[in-house]
């Protein structure tokens, strides 16, 4: 049995069973694979008189809502906007792979993006100067994905402080201290600025005669990755680096740590510190030193053979044990 009921909300067939009222509503049933049928209930009906339920007044209300809802039509693009997403989508990877971008937003929250973002443009547009970053940040995808204008950018930099940085090098360092040799060295940038307080001059390793900073590195020797650096004068040689180097090392927590260094810091006081922290080193000597000089001596007749021959390194090699006079004293008893 059908009834007609005249409401412009009911727009299917009224059909009555058992003194119900219900609207069919057919459907594909994907797992039947075939025609169904969904009753929908909407009052009783006695055979004279039809009384509504909630869905009929819900239907009711849904109707009237879409007559005072606004109708718009297709709404014309305001923006066109194009980007290039390649390299940086390779950082974005990069980034998460090496757990840069991780540890940044550990140390630094809501401003990792920014610092990811300008550290993109600064590795992709290399030697340009910051003003320009409005311009590039509009036709790259970055993470901050707004712009960063100069002076906000000199703002960020001032909000990175030394402790925060330190915090940044503690996690950066678990991820490779205990995995790979950590290798150790010094560069040196030349500047004609008078304001730098740190700029000395000092052993210029560019050759120039300008004063300078030093800048101490301490990378992952297969990942190249950089665990720790440290701004010096330039005044400071390298073999003064390590001591800033072993009490940062302690600061940061480093465990297992293995460390490979040039000649350039080879001292008596360096080796004496890094045995008296325990550390694991592999460091150059100067060939006119006593210790390595007499041992060359003993060997030089019979050393290039094919016995001594490392066809990995391509290179001739023996190893030794020497004696080297250390004494350490307990710090609280004072005993040797």
């Amino acid at each position: 049995m059908e009834i007609k009921i005249n409401e412009p909300w009911i727009t299917d067939k009224v059909r009555i069973q058992n003194g119900y009222a219900y609207i069919d509503h057919p459907f594909w049933n994907v797992e039947k694979q075939q025609a169904d049928h969904k009753r929908e209930y909407i009052g009783k009906y006695d055979g004279k008189d039809f009384k509504p339920n909630k869905n009929f007044h819900r239907l009711k209300a849904e109707y009237e809502a879409s007559l005072t809802a606004s109708k718009t039509g297709p709404v014309p693009t305001d923006i066109c906007l194009r980007q290039f997403h390649g390299a940086t989508y390779l950082l974005d990877r990069i980034a998460e792979k090496t757990g840069i971008a991780g540890d940044l937003g550990k140390c630094y929250g809501s401003l990792a993006p920014q610092i990811l973002s300008i550290a993109y443009y600064l590795v992709i547009e290399e030697g340009l100067p910051l003003y320009r970053f409005t311009k590039w940040g509009s036709t790259h995808r970055h993470p901050y994905g707004k712009d960063i204008p100069s002076q906000r950018s000199s703002e960020l930099f001032g909000l990175i402080t030394e402790e925060s940085k330190m915090d940044y090098f503690k996690y950066q360092a678990k991820r490779h201290s205990c995995d790979e040799y950590l290798a150790f060295d010094t560069t040196s940038i030349s500047s004609y600025s008078t304001l730098i307080k740190q700029a000395k001059y000092g052993k210029n390793k560019e050759g120039d005669s300008l004063p300078q900073i030093n800048l101490a590195l301490l990378y992952g020797e297969e990942s190249m990755l950089p665990v720790y650096y440290r701004k010096l004068a330039g005044n400071i040689t390298d073999v003064k680096t390590i001591e800033n180097l072993v009490k940062d090392v302690d600061f940061l927590k480093l465990e297992k740590l293995k460390l490979v260094m040039d000649r350039g810091f080879y001292s008596e006081k360096n080796i004496n510190d890094l045995m008296k922290h325990h550390h694991k080193f592999l460091i150059g000597a100067r060939l006119s030193l006593n210790l390595v000089s007499s041992r060359l001596n003993k060997i030089r007749d019979d050393f290039v053979t094919r016995f001594n021959y490392n066809s990995e390194l391509k290179l001739y090699v023996m190893s030794f044990t020497e004696e080297w006079e250390y004494t350490e004293e307990k710090p609280r008893s004072g005993e040797v």
